[in-house]
């Protein structure tokens, strides 16, 4: 499936950033735990670049 298709550590941070918007839906005003999701979307599109320029993944991939 979509598992097998991304690596295992880009998988990860996007499932954490997942479960930390359902928590921010709930509990608008945790500032905390926004910039920790901002850092974590930095993370992902950051390797998602690295995988796009090494090849992993093809150019168009979101």
């Amino acid at each position: 499936g979509l598992v097998s298709e991304i690596p295992e550590d880009l998988y990860y941070l996007i499932k954490q950033a997942v479960v930390i918007c359902k928590h921010l839906g709930c509990n608008r005003s945790d500032k905390d735990l926004k910039f920790r999701l901002i850092l974590i979307e930095s993370r992902i599109h950051h390797l998602a670049k690295f995988y796009k320029t090494t090849g992993q993944f093809s150019s168009d991939w979101k």
